[in-house]
Order: structure tokens, then C-alpha cells, then sequence
């Protein structure tokens, strides 16, 4: 027997494969100069949506994230470079804002420790090792008398 599919079921399955593509950008927000809407959209894909936290203005219904798709696109037509409109974006929320975090010695400490503990772990793990003197293996005179005692009664 084949499974028959409708076409409200193909309908259904192909509006759940495109929702993510959904942006949330309203209509009165878009820029007429299409330039600056480019720009816009591109830096709004970097900032992270600090009520959903893991989606970008862009694509967040928060009204958080609405303030800041229309700071971003304030800061733009004011004549802000890209970088000056980060900037003050991060000035006023702090860096978790940014979807991709700029590189600091914060940020290279936070994900070189792991790897720095491991290091250090396997080290003392291979100098413990090395440190270990192995037992005598060979046996006394007293010691193999008496063994040889026990192996013959």
C-alpha cells in the first residue's frame, strides 16, 4: 500500500519547511533608498533579539527587536557607517547583543580554558605515569628460598 498525500497535507508540510524564512520586518518599517534596506537587513541579522535570545531582529515579532530594526535603521539614515551603527548598538546593550561576538581576551580566555585544563590534565596524567617507579621483579634470596619451599611441600 503507497500512503496517499493531499494536497491540504502538501500544503501543510511545504508552509512548515519555508516558516523559518519568515522575517518579521514590517511594512512601515522598510526604507524607501533599497541601499540603505540592504544595509539595514544585513546588520540586523547580526544582532541578537534579546527576549528570544537566539533568533536575530530581523527575524524576532519581539517589540524589543522592532525598536531596535528602527534604531538600526535611524542610526543609517542619520549617515552612520555600519560599524558606528554596531558600535552604539553594543554601547547601549552590551556585546551578548551581537549574534557573533567580537574577538577579545575575554572571549579567548573563555574558549581557550577548556583546552588549556585538558592540556594540563593529559600533562600530569603522562608525568604521574613517567613518575611511577615500577615494583622489584626480581625476588631476594630469602624470598626465593621460601618460595621454593612452598613449591615443593
Amino acid at each position: 500500500m503507497r500512503p496517499r498525500f493531499s494536497l491540504a497535507s502538501m500544503v501543510l508540510l511545504l508552509a512548515l519547511l519555508f516558516a523559518g524564512a519568515a522575517q518579521a520586518v514590517k511594512p512601515d518599517e522598510v526604507l524607501q533608498d533599497p541601499a540603505l534596506e540592504t544595509r539595514a537587513r544585513a546588520l540586523s541579522e547580526g544582532l541578537r533579539c534579546m527576549v528570544c535570545q537566539n533568533q536575530s531582529i530581523d527575524e524576532s515579532d519581539a517589540d524589543l527587536a522592532r525598536d531596535l530594526r528602527i534604531l538600526v535603521r535611524q542610526r543609517l539614515v542619520a549617515g552612520d557607517t555600519d560599524q558606528q551603527v554596531m558600535d552604539y548598538i553594543v554601547s547601549r546593550y552590551g556585546e551578548f547583543v551581537l549574534l557573533k561576538p567580537r574577538f577579545s581576551l575575554r572571549n579567548a580566555l573563555l574558549w581557550g580554558t577548556p583546552l588549556l585544563l585538558l592540556l594540563a590534565g593529559g600533562l600530569f596524567i603522562v608525568l604521574s605515569a613517567r613518575s611511577r617507579r615500577p615494583a622489584s621483579t626480581t625476588l631476594s634470596a630469602e624470598e626465593q628460598a621460601a618460595l621454593d619451599k612452598m613449591l615443593s611441600d
